[in-house]
This record gives C-alpha cells, structure tokens and sequence, in this order.
C-alpha cells in the first residue's frame, strides 16, 4: 500500500489528485491491474470526472453546496454534517484500470479528492492489485 498526504485550503474543494496516484502506481513496477483510491476520511471523497475544464468542478461544488446547505437544522454536534452528507454521495474510494504501467482513464477524465471540512491535512491510500 501507499500513502501520500495532501493540504487543502477551503471549506469545499476538488483536488485533482491524478498525477500522484500515476506516481505511486508507477512506483510499484506493476504494468497490468487494478488501483484502489482510498480517502479513510468521513468528510472528504475519492471521485473521477472531468478534469479539462475548471467550470465543471465549480459547477459541482456549487450545485453540492446549494443542494446540501451549511445553514440547516443538522443535528450532529461536530456541525459537520453537510460534510458527512457530500461525502456519502461521492464515495469513499475509485478503482482504475492500469494497462502498460498507466492509468487507463478517459481523455478527459481526472481523480479527484473532494475536501468537504476544510481546510486539513489529509490522507490518501493506494493499493494497486495485478
């Protein structure tokens, strides 16, 4: 398994995390499986969209924000449930296809951490399975 870290800055943000995971696949050796994207966080996703535009992960956010509002009547006493919340709809985790040693994503497709808490440190693991 691998780890790497990353810091956000914001309360809700993407974070395209595609080059690291390449990286950590490409550290391995492995040419031909499976890698798991792994956020051990309840407030912060894995997801893979598109990564060509920077619209779209604004367009996502605010739609995520207006959908699963901050000023709601929430009941968990951290005041984080509209983290908790996103995080359900994202997921915890991806898989990717690896073939030749690379990430077989779509042209435009990118992974993603989604930061729901922010801003914090945060962890990513990667497990990559031949």
């Amino acid at each position: 398994m691998e780890e790497f870290r990353i810091s956000t800055s914001s309360r809700t943000e993407l974070i395209d995390i595609t080059s690291q995971v390449a990286a950590a696949v490409n550290s391995t050796g492995m040419q031909d499986g499976i890698v798991t994207v792994y956020c051990p966080h309840t407030t912060g996703g894995i997801t893979i969209n598109e990564g060509a535009d920077p619209m779209v992960k604004r367009d996502i956010l605010h739609v995520l924000n207006s959908v699963i509002p901050w000023d709601y009547d929430y009941r968990h006493m951290e005041g984080n449930s509209p983290a908790h919340i996103k995080t359900l709809l994202t997921g915890s985790s991806v898989q990717v296809i690896v073939t030749g040693g690379r990430l077989r994503l779509g042209t435009w497709q990118k992974i993603f951490f989604c930061e729901y808490d922010g801003p914090r440190k945060r962890k990513i693991w990667i497990q990559v399975t031949s």
